[in-house]
């Protein structure tokens, strides 16, 4: 598949991060990477990576056939208005949390939007990504698109009526993920472990069961059984949890991260 060049609109965390990915898995070569970024220590380390600097969103559009936006919710309207009415972009895929497809194809009519939402663990190529497409977006679009960011972890398509749910869960879910890391390291520190070990250990606790219930398709549920014995120290910890609401306050923080990401696209 010939994706020509990819212009990349932000190069803070995630967009720097998909580059990366890109770059990695050799999709692209740095130089058809093209960036622009209103920050001069961004440009600057992109300029260090290879990759072809612009002083204008309009001069960026001009050199690409895809752009990723990849700025804040906030910059999206003045963006798009500088992309509009340049024919060489044919695709423009967003990241911006509760940015619509509707919102950006209002200005690029003619141009194929592809809404995604990627996590930060698409910075180590372990990403969780769901896309949702425009009403201009075709086969060929999609494709491109899961190229583009399955270089940097998993991809789905889903209805884009669904995206505020995924920006609450996989969006928001590495911060809520971290909380828990630090939980578990503080509460072995509390128990007397040295701080790197504890932390080492929440770690990997967490990723092993991550990695286990991925390749083997256990339910959480059953993995939390097969770890609690009658009596033991497990089931223990777990009534404390329970006390705590520990699944009920989850799932509120989901919820409450869905309603933001809805606020942000009104």
């Amino acid at each position: 598949m010939a994706l020509g060049n990819l212009g990349v609109i932000g190069f803070g965390t995630m967009g720097s991060a998909i580059v990366g990915g890109l770059i990695q898995a050799g999709v692209y070569m740095p130089s058809d990477i093209h960036v622009y970024d209103i920050d001069s220590d961004k440009i600057a380390r992109a300029k260090e990576n290879g990759h072809f600097v612009h002083s204008s969103v309009a001069q960026l559009g001009a050199s690409s056939s895809t752009v990723l936006l990849a700025v804040k919710p906030r910059d999206i309207p003045d963006v798009v208005k500088a992309l509009r009415g340049i024919d060489t972009i044919d695709l423009v895929i967003s990241i911006a949390a509760g940015i619509s497809t509707e919102l950006i194809e209002s200005v690029l009519t003619d141009t194929a939007v592809v809404r995604a939402m990627p996590n930060t663990p698409c910075m180590v190529g372990a990403g969780a990504v769901v896309i949702s497409k425009g009403t201009n977006t075709r086969e060929e679009h999609i494709k491109r698109t899961k190229t583009i960011l399955g270089a940097t972890g998993f991809v789905t398509e889903l209805p884009e009526t669904l995206m505020d749910a995924v920006t609450g869960l996989s969006g928001s879910g590495p911060a809520f993920v971290a909380l828990m890391i630090e939980a578990l390291s503080d509460g072995g520190v509390k128990m007397g472990l040295p701080r790197q070990t504890a932390l080492k250990l929440a770690v990997q606790t967490v990723y092993g069961t991550a990695l286990l219930i991925m390749k083997n398709g256990i339910h959480p549920s059953k993995l939390k059984d097969m770890v609690s014995s009658p009596g033991g120290t497990t089931i223990e910890g777990i009534a404390v949890l329970e006390t705590g609401a520990f699944r009920g306050t989850v799932i509120r923080a989901v919820e409450a991260a869905t309603h933001r990401s809805m606020e942000l696209g009104s």
